[in-house]
């Protein structure tokens, strides 16, 4: 219960005090927690990571693709600035590719579709660099309802569909640039709103809040995965 509050307390800040940086990831205190681990996992045979937010976090992917060479490295509330800063644990491992989720945190937090874009880039390029397949996967909508009982509480003025309804639109725009810049860049591309969304939000029977998957949503998602490892044969 504390980790949910603590989510939608660091996504609807910006209700009340609109983020001026892109570097908000350092008042996220899950993510220091989380790159302490980072510092002390013994280095494991990698093929796979996934990285993400906590969205990426929030399943077994070893378990959900029936494997067991693939590193989960999501932070909860994550954004693309903090994934930058935290790259070297990814190439440390030497995978072979790399699935990247993100934006959504960014979003929520104002952060101009053009600096998300331009923080996503700038990963994507890093790990090219470093010799790693990237594979870029669309930023999932919101559900309609996303943080509808938080703002009763806290905002009790402002209404959650029209909220997510603009932010999503937003999404649109990172989406669209994500996609042009990864077809002029031969780089794979997943469209997982095409298949996770109805009308403009997330699909209500994959999520348990109206952000984050549940069962049905991530046997979805990991089909998906699973088809463009077999393309290229991993």
């Amino acid at each position: 219960m504390r980790k949910i509050a603590l989510l939608f307390l660091i996504s609807f800040l910006p209700l009340i005090l609109p983020a001026q940086s892109n570097n908000n990831y350092l008042n996220n205190p899950i993510y220091q927690r989380q790159i302490e681990f980072y510092k002390i996992y013994k280095p494991v045979d990698t093929r796979i990571v996934m990285l993400g937010n906590s969205l990426t976090h929030g399943v077994d992917w070893n378990n959900l693709l029936g494997r067991n060479d693939v590193v989960e490295m999501g932070i909860v509330s994550d954004i693309l600035s903090g994934y930058f800063n935290r790259i070297h644990y990814v190439t440390e491992l030497k995978p072979q590719i790399c699935f990247i989720l993100g934006g959504l945190n960014d979003i929520y937090q104002w952060i101009p579709v053009e600096t998300i874009f331009d923080d996503y880039v700038k990963v994507v390029e890093r790990l090219r660099r470093s010799g790693i397949t990237v594979v870029i996967q669309s930023t999932l909508y919101a559900g309609r309802d996303w943080g509808k009982d938080w703002l009763a509480v806290n905002n009790p003025d402002a209404n959650a569909a029209e909220i997510n309804k603009e932010r999503n639109s937003q999404v649109d725009r990172l989406n669209m640039m994500l996609r042009d810049y990864a077809i002029k860049n031969n780089i794979e591309y997943i469209d997982l709103n095409s298949i996770m969304s109805r009308g403009n939000y997330l699909r209500s029977e994959i999520t348990y809040d109206g952000v984050h998957l549940n069962a049905a949503g991530y046997k979805i998602w990991g089909r998906e995965v699973e088809k463009v490892l077999k393309k290229i044969g991993i």
